[in-house]
């Protein structure tokens, strides 16, 4: 999906964003809660964005007090470099490019979190066998064995995946991943998902449904570990953004869009079928058929949640790491990243 792909509430609201670019940009710097009109929403064809596809797809954009229009884009930094012009009022990706904008100075806040817990590390079905009896050892042992050191491949450096995977081995394990093991850049979920299926690495760190997928093709592949057992205090993983002009000029609107936002979590659990395929729907069933977005529902590492403070506690080390890592100029604290009020209200 090309990030100049646009979609339109089902319900028909609006004709398109290229129709409302021109006067959405004029507006934005100086809109009012009275003078709100349109939300603008970016989101991304990811599992963990599924609030925004079931919220799309059941009509529960429909029901906010303004129009709402929505952009699907290909990927995370996307999104961020388009909010540098002040596009968009609500934005649904992982909390790494969320801290990129907030660090760029763009005055916006996370109203609530997506999924909690979202990744697993895999190794092949021989590795892991040799993990569960030697630990960290395995590592060497593999090395020795076949004279490479063990390969993850997962997305680049200081993503959501990337961190999980760097403060496992480093604080769990205590391994370099430098030296230890080989940590290799390959893009986005697709092209980790064809090198799970081709075998051409020995594990990855990686989100829903991809795990699934590959488990459901034989791939070879099975859990080494799981965030919500080594992570602590709730592992962020994607997060819904909003600017300033919304929960602090319009309160009545981002009040309504997290209400509906815990709706469509709460969709999850009761109809899995039908949050199956209205995720299937936006990211495409050639990509992520029904079945395998039902089956990934099933995973321990699909933990779709809207309460922002189920994440509270672990945000601050991926803040950390994230600036570590040169994703940030500073480490941000919560109080820059949240705005809890609106959750709070509604609760």
């Amino acid at each position: 999906m090309s990030d100049t792909d646009s979609n339109v509430t089902r319900r028909g609201y609006l004709s398109g964003f290229a129709a409302a670019s021109a006067a959405g940009l004029a507006g934005c710097s100086g809109l009012s809660g009275p003078n709100i009109d349109t939300l603008r929403v970016a989101h991304m064809p990811i599992y963990p964005d599924i609030q925004s596809h079931i919220m799309l797809e059941e009509g529960y954009f429909d029901e906010l007090p303004v129009k709402v229009e929505t952009k699907l884009f290909s990927d995370g930094p996307s999104i961020v470099q388009a909010s540098a012009t002040g596009d968009f009022d609500v934005m649904l990706f992982g909390i790494i490019p969320a801290m990129i904008v907030v660090d760029r100075g763009i005055p916006a806040k996370i109203t609530n979190a997506n999924i909690v817990d979202p990744m697993l590390i895999m190794g092949t079905e021989e590795f892991a066998a040799q993990y569960d009896s030697q630990g960290a050892e395995a590592f060497a042992a593999f090395e020795e064995e076949t004279g490479e050191r063990f390969e993850f491949g997962t997305f680049p450096p200081g993503s959501v995946p990337d961190i999980t995977l760097r403060y496992w081995l480093i604080e769990e394990l205590g391994l370099d991943p430098g030296s230890d093991v080989t940590v290799t850049s390959l893009g986005g979920a697709g092209p980790v998902r064809q090198a799970l299926l081709s075998g051409q690495i020995d594990g990855t760190s990686m989100i829903e449904p991809v795990p699934t997928i590959a488990k459901r093709r034989d791939a070879g592949y099975t859990d080494l570990d799981w965030s919500g057992d080594f992570f602590p205090g709730g592992q962020p993983g994607a997060v819904a953004l909003m600017h300033e002009r919304i929960y602090d000029g319009a309160p009545d609107v981002a009040e309504a869009f997290v209400e509906q936002h815990r709706r469509a979590t709460q969709f999850v659990a009761d109809d899995p079928d039908g949050a199956a395929r209205a995720t299937s729907n936006v990211i495409g069933t050639e990509s992520l058929s029904v079945e395998d977005a039902r089956a990934a529902l099933d995973s321990r590492a699909a933990n779709f949640v809207s309460n922002p403070h189920e994440i509270e506690e672990g945000t601050p080390i991926f803040a950390e790491w994230a600036n570590r890592l040169g994703r940030t100029d500073q480490t941000l604290t919560n109080d820059q990243l949240f705005e809890f009020s609106h959750w709070d209200n509604t609760a």
